[in-house]
Formats: C-alpha cells, sequence, structure tokens
C-alpha cells in the first residue's frame, strides 16, 4: 500500500488509529486457550470487532516469537486473515529489524515479501546500508526508529552531537539514502514536544505514534505538533484496546475502545 492509499483510507474512515496487536498468551481470556491456535483467534476477534475504527494493525513481533513455531505460525494467519477479510488495512510488522546488508536483505524478505507486510520497523543505528535494503520494494515501507516513547530514549537519542541532538542527526541523515521517500519514522507520543521541531526536518512523511493511552501519550498534543494536511500520522494503541478485558465479550470491549478514540481522531480531523 502506498503512504497516497493510507491517506485515503485515513480520510475515508475518518480515522489514523494504529490497534498493536501483542498478544501475550497469559493475558487473552482463559477459554480461548483450549483452542487449536489460540492467539490467533485472539486476533481474529479484536480485528473483527476493531477494523472499522482503525486503518492499520501492528503485531509486535516479539510476543509470537516467543512462542515458537505455533506463534509464527498464528502471526501468517493473521496476515493472510488481514489480506484476504480486510485488504484496506495497511499493515506493520513491529520488529525492530537492523544489521548488516545481507541479514537486513533477508530481513526485508521475509516481512515485506514472503509475508506480506505492508511496512516493518527498523532500527537506524548501523546506517544505511542496514536500511537500505528495506526500501527497495516498490509501495513498501521501512518506519525508522527516531525519537521513542519509552524512558531510556533519552540514554542517547536525545544527546548532543557536535551540537546537535543524535534523533536530528538520524532524520537529516535518512532523508540522503536511496529510496528515502519510502521512510516513515517512529515518534513516541510521550515525546509531543519534540514533533514541532521534527515537522521542520520531515514535513510529510508519515509519522507512527506509539505511546498513547497506556503510555501517557495524549493525542490532541500529538494532532498539535505532528499532523499535516494530509494527516501523516498513525496513532497506534495495544493495550488499551486489546486488553480492555478479560471476558467473553472481550473483543466487543475492545470496539467499543476503538470507536472512542476513533471519534477523538475524527474530530481532530475535522479541523484540518
Amino acid at each position: 500500500m502506498s503512504p497516497q492509499e493510507l491517506t485515503e483510507q485515513i480520510f475515508k474512515k475518518k480515522s489514523f488509529l494504529c490497534v498493536g496487536l501483542d498478544v501475550d498468551i497469559d493475558r487473552i481470556p482463559t477459554y480461548l486457550l483450549s483452542e487449536d491456535d489460540p492467539i490467533f483467534e485472539f486476533n481474529k476477534a479484536i480485528i473483527d470487532a476493531t477494523h472499522k475504527f482503525c486503518v492499520a494493525y501492528k503485531p509486535n513481533i516479539a510476543f509470537y516469537e516467543a512462542n515458537g513455531v505455533e506463534g509464527w505460525q498464528a502471526l501468517e494467519k493473521t496476515i493472510n486473515y488481514l489480506h484476504h477479510k480486510y485488504p484496506e488495512i495497511y499493515t506493520i510488522a513491529d520488529a525492530k529489524r537492523g544489521d548488516i546488508g545481507n541479514t537486513s536483505r533477508m530481513y526485508a524478505k521475509t516481512f515485506l515479501q514472503d509475508l506480506g507486510f505492508d511496512s516493518v520497523t527498523v532500527a537506524p543505528y548501523m546506517g544505511k546500508d542496514s536500511v537500505e535494503p528495506f526500501l527497495e520494494f516498490k509501495n513498501r515501507q521501512a518506519i525508522l526508529l527516531a525519537l521513542t516513547s519509552n524512558e531510556g530514549a533519552f540514554d542517547f537519542q536525545t544527546q548532543q552531537v557536535n551540537g546537535e541532538e543524535l534523533y536530528k542527526k538520524v532524520l537529516k541523515t535518512s532523508k540522503t539514502w536511496k529510496n528515502s521517500e519510502n521512510l516513515m519514522y517512529v515518534v513516541g507520543a510521550t515525546k509531543a514536544e519534540f514533533l514541532k521541531e521534527i515537522r521542520q526536518i520531515i514535513p510529510e512523511n508519515f509519522l507512527l505514534v506509539p505511546g498513547v493511552g497506556a503510555q501517557g501519550g495524549k493525542l490532541e498534543d500529538v494532532c498539535k505538533y505532528g499532523m499535516t494536511k494530509n494527516v501523516g500520522l498513525l496513532v497506534n494503541s495495544s493495550r488499551k484496546i486489546i486488553y480492555a478485558s478479560e471476558s467473553s465479550n472481550f473483543a466487543e470491549i475492545a470496539g467499543a475502545k476503538a470507536e472512542v478514540l476513533q471519534q477523538q481522531m475524527a474530530e481532530e480531523l475535522s479541523q484540518l
């Protein structure tokens, strides 16, 4: 899916919500554990209940890897279900990969070709040859970790390097890489005050914004400083939606939580 097609979906649904599928087997309703594939059944229920209110889903790959072969099978079933049932939905492999070129090429093939995700999150620390393999796929994006929502972000990302914060150097340097038009960026909602300066460097690129809800980020701040005339935002919510309830009607409650966020987003979009 191209950024233009994603933008069309955002205005059609009046939503820029991304639902994070961070499925912890210890937190899903216990009755699902008797299913052949409880992770997939959980995801399927969440997707069916929330797809009307969001434009993207973001499985966190670590939660699937932790369950071995069964976890990878659940991930593959989930992405195939999205492709066939809801092809208009944008998909993000939250894998945070980044290694030497040959290794990155294999990571890129796994997520963008074999599994068919629209995008994958990538760590920039090893530089352009670790990222450019992810940028070679038409209508696929690499989402670069720029300024993350965790407390440890201040350990390195905001440190001064020759008079400039490291995350700004990452943003500026990434614009010089081959196929950089296929880049999106992760900027945490808990760092919303940084968005104004970030938008001066990357005024049009999509930003994936985690941290709204459970981590304390505020949607209105993200929109105030990060929204463009074409929106340019995917705001992720994971735990607040998918773990809103552990009862048998967990999916219905998740849908209601997603609808609340969608309505808030519709209000923000109405001001464009």
